[in-house]
């Protein structure tokens, strides 16, 4: 268990949210629930028991939220509600995946037996005898058949008894019999009341765009697809509407999946777009489009065979895969870009035809191809085994990029050589035909072939200057601690998702009513903005802790799809903020959680805890309301607010024991009374429409609208007499909570924020941890829930992982060169580039947050893989003779253009990413940006820095060997790869 939650309203009502750990089998999970329930059971009133305790297990979060409304204006929120409730619910409810499919509020039919307490009192009549008269009266009766065989004697016929059951009309119930006598006078409780068939309760209003309406929310299964749940309520709710009555209609305010969806669309618009800037990349480097197809034809070859992957592990397409999927196209190219770039120059030094090409670099290159497969793999292998939410990003990007680069390696190696062969053609000192793209290739390679000429000349100038390559190295790591200090650090970044939450609080003791106007009038002021496609408001309820209170409302606004508004969510709340000032409630607006299933929004959710041994309301109260306060001053949060109060307005009933005694007056007849008269007891219920509904007894509303009104009832005494209230009871005005929420077993205050402009979650995190270790007093605490209980409890989770990472990366190239030291120069390589990735993100005013961390590891994988190549074509020049400068400089060379034309492959993918906008927008620009910045720097700086890394760890072990007659050849380096074996 992760943590348990409760709140408990003024209305009788009583939620428990017990929350788990991932991985944890929800079904054994509520057994266990239920098995420790069941030991309290027989402890609860007889009320609670006769009401039900429900056990479900669900996702917290909402799935989708549907508005059913009529523009018949005799459709009413009670018929809508019943409608809904008799005919939608039901069907809905069963649909595969649906935890649970509940209407917002308790319309739904109830008997409504109205008393008239002064009818009462001249008829000496009850409650008592009321709730009884209808308990005997409208029953289920159980006659039996007559004609039954006994076994004694044999009937010819057989009949059945049948008995009309529970009433369930209002005539039957106003006939019901009181009291008789033997002269045949009749006391019936149409006699001191009235009986309808109306509304259970009417804690809550809905309506939908001025319209009123009928709020159904529905909850998820655990380990159900939410698209594939969602598109099979959508197509329920097709069927159902062809059978709605005329003027209504349903409309779905809120689903998972319309920002899963749009984000999806625009993952897989910039997947074509990155695959064709990676095709024009490639092209430019090769020259020619035969050259060019190769590379390219790897990458639906290797994509298709990364999503048998991807299903063999039972993983989805969702975004965190797609954008596996994006980086993967500037990567997968790259093995078959090196083995074309080295079959092109073995064609042109040593004037082979393609195929013997192919085979004498296969030979070559094969080694260098598997070293930087394993060093990538090396990367995505630790992360696929963690655990928690961020592990779960961690674990399908990192099967999907491993799997990824696994098969464009074998399609290198395989299939790569197979169409150089086939595709390529000798054309090397050739005259070619002057086009206007020959022209400009042939321009690209005089000048690259330049730069190629001075990036060696600056190489023979500093490559053996250790202090230079060590004050760089030195600089670089400094850099990342200086820019890390100054970027903000996250969890995981909100989206624009199409959807905000307006939370109302109106002043403690406000009726539901008075509510429900200040969510009309902010309902009709939402629907003027731009961007707004609709609006449905509710009073009496609250969708972040889904409590219930007169003085709670939330407006749920719908906007419009991203591509046909011009405002982000940022600039309709900020509108909205400032047109609503005014409204006479606190109004706060939040967006939806960015991970569906952990909280109820975005922003901050936390609880101030009271563990004290003494449980003082007021005490606690004021407590809240300076924390809050202390919490405003600081500049990284906004939209503090908490529906903690204990200034409601109460009366405590106070009763005079000795008074009540002398007038044989029973205290719990008294207030059970009270219970009915005032409170609605539920005591039977009745059949109709084919559902259960319940049968309500209460005092007429004009009977118990003022506090002086309780004193004026008269209760039954032993004797029969009707005793006033007065007589032995006073009350006294006090105040006190509407709501108590506990917090594994602390009266808590939940308390909402969000991180102010400028400031991210990590941010805000900080800022109210140092508020709460500097004001609170000693026996209180602060505790978080949602998506903030993991953020607050990660600590230095990225930086384990990335050493993690680091060291089993080392260990793969310690056995690549079968040395201790060597490895240490591809590793020095990584700070360049980890700084531009931090320089950039802090540039464009990004987050280091999940995705930046992401990033982040597969950037080891890539600048890894560059350096390895230039390192391990050094190694093999040094075993041939050439000195450990020469051997830096050649590998350094040999490696210039095959590693340019990788990276800006690459980074020409990443381009769409980095310009993304609409849904998912953060997402893509954070995992492009910390990419491309990392890919500039460490590519640009790492061509130059590496082969002096090699040689200064070179030398280290020059003429050294960690084992007596040491292998120098690296081990991939083998037997199979060699010229001779592949000639035979």
């Amino acid at each position: 268990m992760k943590y348990m939650v409760s709140a408990a309203t003024s209305a009788g009502e009583a939620t428990i949210q017990i929350l788990f750990d991932l991985g944890i089998d929800p079904l054994q999970a509520m057994i266990d629930v239920k098995t420790r329930l069941d030991t309290t059971m027989s402890r609860l009133p007889q009320l609670v028991t006769l009401e039900g305790v429900w056990v479900q297990r669900i996702q917290p979060s909402m799935l989708m939220y549907i508005n059913l409304f009529s523009k018949d204006k005799n459709a009413d929120q009670k018929f809508l509600f019943n409608y809904a409730y008799v005919n939608v619910v039901p069907e809905i409810q069963r649909v595969n995946g649906i935890a649970q499919a509940r209407i917002l509020g308790s319309r739904q039919y109830a008997m409504r037996i109205w008393l008239n307490p002064d009818r009462m009192r001249a008829y000496k009549v009850s409650t008592e005898e009321v709730l009884k008269a209808i308990e005997e009266q409208s029953i289920i009766g159980r006659p039996g058949r007559l004609g039954q065989s006994t076994g004694v004697t044999a009937q010819s016929k057989e009949y059945v008894l049948v008995y009309e059951g529970w009433y369930n009309k209002p005539e039957q119930y106003e006939d019901i019999i009181i009291r008789a006598n033997s002269e045949g006078e009749l006391l019936r409780i149409k006699d001191i009341g009235t009986v309808d068939l109306n509304s259970e309760f009417w804690n809550i209003y809905s309506d939908k765009d001025g319209l009123p309406s009928a709020s159904i929310v529905l909850n998820q299964n655990y380990g159900t697809n939410a698209s594939k749940v969602i598109e099979d309520v959508k197509k329920k709710l097709r069927e159902l509407k062809e059978t709605f009555p005329e003027g209504m209609d349903y409309e779905i305010n809120y689903d998972v999946s319309r920002f899963l969806d749009a984000s999806i669309h625009k993952v897989l618009h910039t997947l074509m777009e990155a695959f064709v800037l990676v095709a024009l990349v490639t092209f430019v480097f090769l020259g020619d489009w035969r050259s060019t197809l190769i590379p390219i034809l790897s990458i639906p070859v290797s994509l298709i065979g990364t999503f048998a992957v991807i299903q063999a592990f039972e993983l989805s397409i969702n975004l965190i895969t797609l954008f596996a999927l994006v980086l993967a196209i500037g990567i997968v190219v790259d093995d078959a870009i090196v083995v074309v770039e080295a079959v092109h120059a073995k064609m042109e030094a040593e004037h082979l035809s393609p195929y013997q090409a192919s085979k004498k670099v296969l030979g070559e290159i094969g080694g260098a191809i598997i070293a930087i497969t394993l060093i990538m793999i090396s990367v995505f292998v630790p992360i696929s085994f963690m655990s928690g939410p961020v592990g779960v990003f961690y674990r399908q990007f990192g099967i999907t990029m491993a799997s990824a680069i696994l098969i464009s390696a074998l399609v290198a190696l395989s299939l790569a050589p197979v169409l150089c062969g086939m595709i390529l053609k000798n054309t090397h000192g050739q005259p070619k035909k002057r086009t206007p793209v020959r022209i400009f290739i042939d321009t690209f390679n005089y000048f690259f072939e330049k730069i190629t000429g001075r990036y060696v000349t600056i190489l023979e100038k500093i490559v053996t200057r250790r202090l230079v390559t060590i004050l760089a190295f030195a600089g670089f790591s400094i850099g990342i601690y200086a820019v890390n200090l100054e970027l903000p650090a996250g969890f995981i970044p909100g989206e624009d998702q199409g959807m905000i939450y307006a939370i109302i609080q109106t002043p403690p003791g406000s009726t539901i009513e008075t509510t429900n106007k200040v969510a009309r009038e902010l309902e009709e002021l939402a629907k003027g903005i731009e961007g707004v496609k609709s609006v449905s408001s509710l009073a009496g309820y609250e969708v972040l802790t889904e409590g219930r209170g007169s003085n709670a409302g939330t407006c749920i606004i719908n906007l419009k799809d991203w591509e046909e508004r011009k405002n982000t969510v940022q600039d309709i709340i900020k509108e909205l903020e400032e047109k609503s000032k005014d409204f006479g409630a606190i109004i706060e607006f939040f967006e939806p959680p960015p991970v569906p299933g952990y909280g109820a929004s975005s922003g901050l959710a936390l609880r101030l805890l009271d563990k004290s041994d003494v449980t003082d309301y007021q005490q606690f109260d004021k407590i809240t309301q300076d924390f809050l306060m202390q919490l405003k001053k600081r500049k990284e949060l906004t939209g503090l607010f908490t529906f903690y109060a204990a200034n409601f307005p109460q009366y405590e009933l106070v009763i005079d024991n000795k008074l009540a005694m002398q007038k044989h007056v029973s205290i719990a007849k008294a207030m059970e009374n009270l219970d009915i008269m005032i409170g609605s007891t539920y005591e039977q219920g009745f059949i109709r429409f084919n559902n259960f509904f319940k049968v309500y007894a209460q005092a007429l509303p004009e009977y118990r609208r003022y506090p002086s009104d309780i004193l004026n009832y008269f209760v039954k005494n032993e004797e029969g007499e009707m005793v006033p209230y007065s007589s032995f009871m006073t009350m006294k005005k006090t105040q006190g909570p509407n709501e108590i929420t506990r917090y594994n077993l602390y009266n808590s205050a939940v308390i909402r924020a969000a991180p102010a402009k400028g400031y991210t979650s990590g941010d805000a995190i900080e800022a109210v941890k140092e508020v709460a270790a500097a004001t609170l007093p000693r026996g209180y605490d602060i505790a978080w829930e949602g998506l903030s209980f993991d953020e607050a409890a990660r600590g230095n989770e990225a930086v384990v992982v990335f050493i993690v990472v680091i060291v089993f990366v080392y260990l793969v190239l310690a056995g690549q060169y079968e040395s201790f030291i060597l490895p240490l120069a591809v590793l020095c390589s990584l700070p360049a580039g980890i700084f531009g990735s931090y320089f950039l993100l802090k540039l464009f005013g990004l987050a280091n947050d999940v995705y930046s961390q992401i990033a982040l590891i597969m950037l080891i994988g890539l600048l890894g893989k560059n350096a390895v190549l230039i390192v391990e074509f050094a190694v093999q020049r040094h075993g041939q003779g050439l000195t450990v400068k020469d051997a830096a400089i050649e590998g350094a060379k040999a490696r210039f253009r095959p590693i340019l034309m990788t990276s800006f492959a690459f980074i020409a993918g990443l381009i769409p990413l980095v310009k993304a906008t609409g849904a998912g927008a953060i997402g893509n620009r954070t995992i492009g940006t910390a990419s491309m910045g990392g890919m500039v720097f460490g590519t640009v700086v790492g061509v130059v820095l590496i082969p002096g890394l090699y040689y200064l760890f070179g030398k280290m072990i020059e003429g050294k060997s960690l084992i007596r007659n040491e292998d120098k050849e690296p081990f991939t380096e083998t037997y199979q790869y060699s010229r001779d074996n592949l000639d035979d």
